[in-house]
């Protein structure tokens, strides 16, 4: 072979041998560039994911209502933070089914229902623990573009609140019913007897008169406090707060209501220092005139109430009106200040109350900013306590 040839096919076989091995360098950092855009887009699909499923959790657990997802084979899939707290759980729930998790045939019975309709609404149930505890669960199942069901939703909404005022609402009804029902009754009782010829005896017609009197004034003081109850709790009640002297103030009522106190022997006792608060001088004249009048209603005859007070250390003033009747049982100090509640219903209503004299005490010391409170010994004395800022405050 002619040794050109031979050296220009050497070279040749070098130059390609090159190339090949260039190519290959190159196709390998292309395979390495595109492994890693791969590699990099799988890990900003999984932070998406990661990021997604971290909005969707937050957005769960922002919700006040309780959300329970179950997936296709009825369990649990998904449960937000309400949830857990409606039902106070602690322990992981994903993949357990609502009989594991919950132990509420009630509930595993509304899943079923759901399944079966495809949507429930406005289900309520009650939570057998001690506290009563009522919730309203919204349901629907979940499907997919091909109409296939993946699994349910279901919405809970706890009602507890809810039904506590609707019962209070249907006990005050009740109450105020009661309240008025009785002195109407009288009233009518005794109309329909001067009707009927009574009238004609005039110690008979006054006796009635003075009954129908009395019970006239029961209505008109059950309104009263009604339309105080109602303006106090609606919060249209406008306070002139201003310095008060409560020494002063305790006088007054011990004036007003002396002819009472005399009735019974009871000896009135103004042991108030010189206080000064800050409020509004019409409401705490209720409050003191309510809680004076109850003392002498119920505190012993030949007996003493005492009303004083001092000065906290936060700029408070703590006041007390004591007497030493027959006291409230431990069971009854915590709702004497309800509306309509009465320890001896027989007693109060002799006693001319309507049952809104502490619940009124107590909504005007609130509005104040002020606590209030009842201690008792049975058999020795009953004391209550308010609080009001003073007039340094």
């Amino acid at each position: 072979m002619n040794p050109v040839w031979y050296a220009l096919l050497i070279v040749a076989i070098i130059v390609l041998i090159a190339i090949q091995i260039r190519w290959r360098q190159k196709f390998a950092q292309q395979q390495r560039q595109i492994q890693s855009e791969l590699e990099a887009s799988q890990r900003r699909q999984q932070q998406t994911t990661i990021d997604a499923k971290a909005q969707q959790q937050v957005l769960f657990n922002s919700m006040l209502e309780g959300l329970l997802l179950l997936d296709r084979s009825q369990k649990i899939y998904l449960v937000n933070r309400s949830f857990k707290n409606l039902f106070n759980l602690k322990t992981e729930l994903r993949g357990k089914t609502i009989m594991e998790a919950l132990r509420l045939h009630e509930l595993e019975e509304l899943a079923q229902r759901v399944q079966a309709d495809g949507q429930v609404f406005d289900y309520e149930i009650k939570l057998p623990d001690l506290n009563e505890r009522w919730l309203q669960v919204n349901g629907a199942v979940i499907s997919n573009s091909a109409g296939e069901r993946e699994g349910m939703i279901l919405v809970f909404r706890d009602l507890t609140r809810l039904k506590q005022l609707e019962r209070q609402r249907e006990e005050f009804v009740a109450n105020v019913s009661h309240e008025l029902r009785t002195p109407l009754s009288l009233i009518k009782g005794y109309v329909e007897t001067l009707l009927e010829g009574a009238r004609n005896d005039p110690e008979v017609a006054e006796r009635f008169l003075k009954i129908i009197e009395r019970n006239t004034q029961r209505l008109d003081l059950l309104i009263q406090d009604l339309l105080t109850i109602s303006a106090l709790e609606s919060g249209s009640l406008n306070l002139n707060r201003q310095p008060i002297e409560m020494h002063s103030m305790v006088d007054r009522i011990f004036t007003h209501l002396n002819s009472k106190a005399e009735n019974k022997n009871i000896r009135l006792v103004n042991e108030m220092p010189d206080l000064i608060a800050n409020g509004d001088a019409d409401r705490l004249d209720q409050v003191f005139a309510n809680l004076v009048d109850n003392a002498i209603k119920y505190g012993r005859p030949q007996g003493t109430v005492k009303v004083g007070g001092k000065k906290l250390e936060d700029d408070q003033l703590e006041i007390y009106v004591q007497d030493d009747g027959p006291g409230i049982p431990p069971e009854s100090l915590d709702r004497v200040f309800e509306r309509f509640y009465r320890v001896d219903k027989a007693r109060s209503r002799d006693q001319g109350g309507t049952g809104l004299g502490l619940s009124i005490v107590k909504h005007i010391i609130q509005s104040h900013g002020g606590e209030v409170w009842a201690k008792s010994e049975l058999n020795k004395c009953t004391t209550f306590f308010f609080t009001l800022p003073s007039a340094a405050a």
